[in-house]
């Protein structure tokens, strides 16, 4: 029997396409009105004495060991040590809202959820597979694909990763996709990733092919299928070419149709060169959907936060909110983004005047990554190959792709690199 909080929050949600696509988890679990909401009213009526949180306070501010605060005098003891809420700092939600509608335009006017704070992207795709995955909902992603997804999807909620393939004729593969989403939704709903700039091949849609997914998907919609598409854009604004499709692509599925939930997975792990804060956010949204409805699908998310870590880190989201509002952090990130994108560019050039029988790059044009199709030869082998003759450190996503992290290499040692790794491939063709 469902928990009455749980039933009250599926009510809320029934008749949505985010109420009909929960899992069986999604569907049991809730925000309990225990410590942490007891808490919370207690701040705001307790005008005697706030008896509830098991925080140490002295004059009620959090009490700090000077062994800890000396290493962030700028912080307060609040800002160190005190917990957060459970959905995180109601300021830097507010704050990371209003980049993402500056950053994407196309959101204008579209009514979409306040972000909460998970710890990391990672864990923002873990609560989403608990909220939306289980043994009959597969995930739809690309192929090949962060090998994350598949540990997540397969070995914790014991589901399924089904996948279309990535590329055709160097770009998105549109036909793989269309009909994958179609075999999907014989089931009458569909979950499917999309991860731009993508993990591992560096690929971001052009605009033609952007619009393209939007009307693949707009189409499978319209038709009754329920779909639930996630955005993950953790390498998010990181583009070197042109013709990319500059937004999320949130913007254009978070109001697209009452039949499809969009949900972006984002935050300054990557887009603000800060990738031990583990704060990421997951931001909803859903045409026709209402504040209320996504209020209870908030507290549905919540309730999983709380029951695995209970809140995010303090620190982070402090320094976070101080970092976003500097203003020379965009002069910074700029500095920053140059100089990847000065990498990518070696790269590329080496890539497009190199060839090789072993090595196949795949489509990049975005992020930190590239990936070769590796032919007639096993990934891993290689990747050994070359860690062992050449001592240098490369990923086999599976066995026929072979990921090159041009984010951790400098400009100056790329070529050389490059060098060493197509000569070990041709030695074992």
């Amino acid at each position: 029997m469902l928990n009455p909080l749980a039933q009250e929050l599926n009510n809320v949600l029934e008749g949505t396409v985010a109420g009909s696509l929960l899992s069986d988890l999604g569907t049991r679990i809730f925000f309990p009105r225990g410590i942490i909401s007891q808490g919370g009213e207690a701040k705001i009526y307790g005008k005697t004495a706030n008896a509830t949180i098991g925080t140490t306070l002295i004059s009620g501010k959090p009490a700090i060991l000077e062994a800890v605060h000396k290493f962030a005098p700028a912080l307060s003891a609040g800002e160190l040590v005190a917990y957060a809420p459970t959905a995180g700092n109601p300021d830097l939600r507010s704050l990371w809202k209003e980049k993402i509608l500056a950053k994407n335009p196309g959101l204008k006017g579209k009514n979409i959820s306040m972000p909460v704070v998970v710890p990391g992207l990672t864990a923002g795709i873990s609560y989403l597979a608990d909220l939306f995955i289980d043994e009959s909902h597969p995930l739809l992603a690309a192929n090949p694909s962060w090998d994350n997804y598949a540990l997540i999807v397969e070995t914790r909620r014991n589901s399924q990763l089904h996948q279309f393939n990535m590329f055709a004729n160097n770009g998105f593969d549109l036909d793989s996709f269309k009909a994958a989403l179609e075999e999907e939704a014989k089931s009458g709903s569909v979950r499917v990733l999309l991860n731009f700039p993508q993990n591992p091949s560096g690929y971001s849609p052009t605009n033609e092919e952007a619009k393209a997914i939007v009307e693949i998907v707009k189409a499978q919609a319209e038709k009754g299928t329920k779909i639930l598409v996630w955005d993950d854009d953790a390498y998010f604004g990181l583009n070197y070419e042109e013709n990319i499709y500059p937004q999320s692509l949130f913007a254009e599925f978070a109001d697209l149709h009452e039949n499809v939930l969009a949900v972006k997975i984002d935050g300054p792990t990557k887009e603000d060169f800060a990738w031990g804060f583990r704060t990421g956010f997951l931001t909803f949204g859903c045409k026709g959907m209402s504040d209320e409805q996504y209020d209870a699908l908030v507290k549905k998310l919540m309730g999983l936060i709380r029951s695995s870590v209970s809140c995010s880190s303090t620190p982070s989201q402090s320094i976070a909110l101080k970092a976003i509002i500097d203003p020379a952090v965009e002069a910074q990130k700029k500095e920053l983004r140059d100089i990847l994108e000065a990498r990518y560019k070696v790269v590329r050039n080496f890539v497009d005047t190199h060839k090789s029988e072993v090595l196949e790059p795949l489509p990049f044009n975005s992020g930190y990554f590239m990936s070769f199709n590796v032919k007639n030869v096993d990934a891993e082998v290689l990747r050994k190959k070359i860690l062992e003759t050449k001592g240098i450190g490369t990923i086999s996503i599976d066995s026929k792709t072979l990921r090159v992290a041009f984010s951790s290499v400098d400009a100056d040692k790329i070529e050389s690199i490059y060098s060493a790794i197509y000569e070990v491939a041709e030695t074992m063709k």
